[in-house]
C-alpha cells in the first residue's frame, strides 16, 4: 500500500471538486478502487468506472438493446430509447432490465500504466459534496487504532492523535483485514485498523 499515491489522490479529488469537474480519473490500484467504492457507498461519489486513458461513455449514451426502429439498423436500440428514455435506468420491479444487461462493457488496458479509475463527482445546491479530503496516516507515521478508540472518535472525542468526528456528514475511512470500511462500520463490527483519510 502506497500512502504517497493516496495523498496525491486525496488532494486531486479535493481540487477536482473545487474546480467543478463532473468526471476525473486516478490511477487504478486495489487501494484506490476499495476507497472509491467506500466513498460511493457513503454518497461522496456518483460513479466508479475502471477503464483506460479515455473517459467511459455515459450509460444513457451507450447503444441499448437490439431493437431497431424505422430509421435503420445503424444504432440499434436508439429508436426505442428515444421513445421511452426511462428504459435506460433500472426499475425496482425489474432491476435486471434488458437495457441494463446489454450495456457496453468497459475495456481496461492490460498495460498497468494506462489503467485509470474514472470517478463521477457530486454536487448539491451548487456546492461540491467533497469539500475537504485529508490523509491522516503518513508514510513515516501510520496511525493504528483499536475498536475502542474508533468508538471514541465516532462519538466526537479525540483518540490516538485523531480528532473526533464533529461535522455533519464527516466520514473516516479505515483499512482493516476485511477491507476498507467507514469508521461506523468498524465500530459496529468491533474491529480496528489503520486510519486512512477523512472526508467531509
Amino acid at each position: 500500500m502506497s500512502l504517497v499515491e493516496l495523498a496525491h489522490v486525496c488532494s486531486h479529488l479535493q481540487n477536482a471538486s473545487k474546480a467543478r469537474l463532473g468526471l476525473t480519473s486516478i490511477s487504478l490500484t486495489k487501494l484506490h478502487l476499495s476507497l472509491a467504492l467506500g466513498m460511493q457507498r457513503q454518497g461522496f461519489i456518483s460513479s466508479v468506472t475502471p477503464g483506460g486513458p479515455q473517459p467511459p461513455i455515459p450509460f444513457a449514451m451507450q447503444p441499448q438493446g437490439d431493437d431497431s426502429g424505422p430509421y435503420g439498423d445503424d444504432n440499434p436500440g436508439s429508436y426505442m430509447l428515444s421513445r421511452q428514455p426511462w428504459l435506460a435506468y433500472p426499475s425496482p420491479e425489474n432491476p435486471q432490465s434488458k437495457t441494463q444487461s446489454s450495456a457496453q462493457h468497459v475495456q481496461v488496458p492490460e498495460n498497468r500504466a494506462r489503467q485509470r479509475l474514472w470517478l463521477g463527482l457530486k454536487y448539491w445546491n451548487n456546492e461540491p459534496v467533497i469539500s475537504k479530503m485529508t490523509l491522516l496516516s503518513k508514510p513515516t507515521k501510520r496511525i493504528w487504532l483499536n475498536a475502542g478508540d474508533l468508538e471514541l472518535i465516532s462519538k466526537g472525542r479525540e483518540a490516538g492523535y485523531v480528532k473526533g468526528l464533529s461535522k455533519t456528514g464527516e466520514c473516516l475511512f479505515i483499512t482493516t483485514d476485511k477491507g476498507i470500511m467507514e469508521i461506523r462500520e468498524c465500530v459496529e463490527k468491533k474491529i480496528g485498523g489503520m486510519v486512512l483519510c477523512r472526508v467531509f
